[in-house]
């Protein structure tokens, strides 16, 4: 829309030139931009392909297309239909007023003109339009700000969460590998105890060789090694997971720091690994990993964390929404694939995270990372995780987050992050 002079622009449709040039010249003079169309074919094109006013003024009686049928098509327009509509009309009768207001009209003017009650019309409703701009930029504001706040709220919750399990299961744990070591070594010198008996007393009384044999003695001392050896390795596999939450939650850090995003992703990936397998029910789905070599950035970790979460989180909905109606057979002949690739310039890494489940609609372009707007079926999704997610990534870390999709072929997320 082009810049107002004055108080606004003003739109005038009329096919009397004496009104026109009346009410242009008052208008004028009172610190407006007028525009004017002699016709409601002229002022639908004109308004179409240009610039927008701020009001207009139409009149009722004209030939061709009247100023109803005029009102009608502007407010079923989706670009126009905000514009206040008054009506300049000689009609007296109550039904075409209550028409022309059921139209969508906000006033009438009532020929002939007094020019104060006109000016003060115009200035009224564009007051109001004005004060309904500004409520509708404070609401969308409030819902920005309350999106923030539950993401705070969710990153806070899943940081103390993780943390909490983290603590409770790290002390045990390390009790337990450092008794392993221990563990092992007893059990070595039992064994070599053991053979030195096998050694110099060859032949055991007839109650120990039965005891031997019952209990396969070798396989005995052999599978306890390879007990001790699994145990070893679980209980480092716990600590990994352990560190994988730490990782995850970030939850004793605060401000911007220098990250390693591949920490962030793939302790996602750990934490999201459940819903990766088998169930039964659907196949596993698959990560394609094509990593690059990352510098590290200056990010808030947790919460690039929880956009990776998301996003992931994201994908699988939409390859599980694909396996519904399936047999498994069919699904065995399209797995779910969550590909994600990493790649980086002297100025931004680049993150893609893609799927290959149905992808969305052209219709829903334009509005898939608006706050509490989902596509997913009643009670799954709240409608927020792609709005926090565009939220970080653009207001917090000045990066970008864009998308490319083919309805029913899959959906591909592209994180543009500054390296500082």
């Amino acid at each position: 829309m082009a810049e107002p002079s004055g108080q606004g622009i003003i739109l005038i449709v009329d096919d009397n030139p004496t009104n026109l040039q009346v009410l242009s010249s008052f208008l004028d003079q009172s610190n407006f931009e007028v525009w004017a169309a002699r016709s409601g074919e002229k002022a639908i094109q004109r308004l179409e392909n240009g610039d927008l006013p701020d009001l207009i003024l139409l009149d009722v009686m004209m030939p061709g297309m009247d100023g109803f049928d005029t009102c009608k098509y502007l407010k079923n327009h989706p670009r126009i239909q905000d514009i206040p509509v008054i009506f300049m009309t000689a009609l007296s009768e109550t039904a075409d007023k209550v028409k022309g207001l059921r139209l969508g009209a906000v006033d009438y003017i009532t020929k002939p003109f007094q020019q104060e009650e006109v000016l003060v019309r115009i200035e009224n409703h564009l007051q109001i339009r004005n004060l309904t701009k500004s409520l509708i930029a404070k609401n969308s504001e409030l819902q920005k700000t309350q999106t923030q706040l539950i993401q705070a709220e969710k990153v806070a919750a899943l940081g103390q969460l993780t943390a909490g399990i983290a603590h409770e299961v790290n002390n045990p744990i390390n009790f337990i590998a450092g008794n392993l070591n221990f563990v092992e070594k007893y059990v070595k010198q039992v064994i070599s105890v053991l053979h030195l008996y096998q050694k110099h007393l060859p032949e055991p009384p007839d109650e120990i060789k039965t005891a031997i044999y019952k209990n396969d003695f070798d396989f005995l001392l052999e599978d306890l090694s390879n007990i001790i050896h699994s145990m070893q390795v679980g209980t480092s596999r716990v600590t990994e997971i352990v560190s994988s939450l730490n990782k995850f939650s970030r939850h004793r850090e605060t401000g911007k720091k220098l990250a390693n995003l591949y920490e962030g992703l793939e302790s996602t990936l750990l934490i999201l690994g459940h819903r990766l397998k088998s169930n039964g029910h659907y196949p596993a789905i698959q990560i394609i990993k094509e990593y690059a070599e990352l510098p590290l950035i200056e990010c808030l970790p947790g919460e690039i964390n929880q956009v990776f979460m998301n996003l992931i989180c994201n994908a699988i909905d939409a390859i599980e929404e694909t396996y519904k109606n399936k047999d498994l057979h069919e699904l065995g002949q399209k797995p779910g694939v969550i590909k994600i690739k990493t790649e980086a310039n002297q100025e931004r890494v680049i993150i893609k995270i893609a799927d290959n489940g149905s992808g969305i609609k052209k219709v829903d372009d334009s509005k898939i990372f608006d706050a509490f707007y989902t596509t997913k079926p009643v009670g799954k999704g709240t409608g927020l995780g792609l709005s926090i997610a565009y939220q970080i990534v653009v207001n917090n870390h000045n990066g970008k987050l864009t998308y490319n999709s083919v309805s029913g072929e899959g959906l591909e997320f592209v994180i543009e992050l500054p390296i500082r």
